[in-house]
């Protein structure tokens, strides 16, 4: 089950027009890399549940076959958290293990071992763990030498971390965990499911995944590097589409592009343009003469006017930008303006 129902303020005023599953990673929605990420492990059937921009989801999803697999959705209308979400899905995973990921881990994890690990320990559930050295803004999981949880804490300050393992946000489980999820209230996994099992010692355990990528996008930070690390090949196989300049992309004389960036479908780029990786440019955007573009993200269809400056900006769909504006470390869309 892919969890996209969340409302993504942290990625405000960015999400007030895109749901965080359609938030573009180098040309391609987030829950697209996911979907597809789950459909090269054989995963064919996918629930999903939508509460926000439910209708730009489908629109944009379908029935899910162009990523590989099948979409289930669930429309929910109120909010019933994480837990609750999956357990209106319960008849859907009565068969057997199940994978839950949200729709903003962006991994190249090994699931196999994942689901191999947690079938050898015969748990009921398993958490996948990712190795950061600083985890102040994360859950930490502390587990014995056999790997079962038994105890978290939740964004430690530096110094008083008991662990550098953090909880990525995929899980594996057994369809008995449905007899600790009550129905028709709102339930969590990290602040009632989890700590419950770790109370009773159900079998709980977790899984490091040394050596594998994985990046939450929920804040602008985090974005900004996962970007930069799709950009520069560091999550899988580097995609050579990455760095290719679409045949129908329009680019004047004297442009420069420097680094890693990626150009989308139907850009067009005026003379004397400047443009420094890791940036984006977005599908059908146009970037007037003597601008300049450093370490930007540009979405869909935005304008960036003659002798423009941008460094450090993340630039919503459809956006103008003024001739001559500078615009250095902020998220600028069609709804408000933040510093980044």
């Amino acid at each position: 089950m892919l969890l996209a129902g969340g409302m993504s303020t942290r990625l405000y005023p960015l999400t007030r027009q895109v749901p965080k599953p359609l938030v573009p990673i180098a040309g391609e929605p987030i829950s697209a890399r996911i979907l597809r990420y789950l459909s090269s492990y054989g995963i064919e059937d996918v629930a999903i549940n939508i509460h926000y921009h439910a209708d730009q989801i489908r629109g944009a999803f379908g029935d899910g076959s162009r990523y590989g697999v099948r979409l289930h959705y669930l429309e929910e209308p109120k909010l019933m958290g994480s837990a609750g979400a999956v357990k209106q899905m319960e008849s859907f995973f009565r068969d057997g293990t199940f994978i839950v990921i949200g729709c903003d881990d962006l991994t190249d994890g090994n699931l196999t071992d994942l689901v191999n690990f947690h079938k050898r320990k015969n748990a009921l559930a398993t958490i996948a763990l990712s190795h950061m050295e600083d985890v102040e803004q994360y859950g930490v999981v502390i587990t014995n030498e056999d790997g079962r949880i038994i105890d978290f804490q939740e964004k430690p300050k530096k110094g008083e971390e008991r662990s550098h393992e953090i909880n990525t946000g995929i899980y594996c489980f057994e369809p008995e965990i449905f007899e600790r999820i009550p129905a028709g209230v709102f339930v969590d996994f990290g602040k009632d499911v989890f700590p419950a099992l770790q109370r009773e010692n159900a079998a709980f355990y977790a899984m490091p995944m040394p050596g594998a990528y994985w990046c939450d996008i929920g804040t602008p930070s985090e974005y900004r590097r996962a970007t930069n690390e799709v950009l520069a090949g560091r999550v899988g196989p580097l995609d050579p589409s990455l760095r290719a300049i679409p045949k129908d992309a329009q680019l004047g004389a004297n442009v420069r592009i420097e680094g890693d960036v990626y150009v989308g479908a139907g850009v067009q780029i005026g003379d004397r343009v400047r443009i420094v990786g890791p940036s984006v440019i977005g599908n059908r955007s146009r970037i007037e003469h003597d601008a300049s573009i450093e370490r930007s993200i540009l979405w869909d269809d935005v304008v960036v006017g003659a002798r423009a400056s941008l460094d450090g900006a993340i630039i919503g769909n459809s956006y103008v930008i003024p001739a001559t504006a500078k615009i250095n470390g902020q998220i600028v869309a069609n709804v408000e303006t933040v510093a980044g």
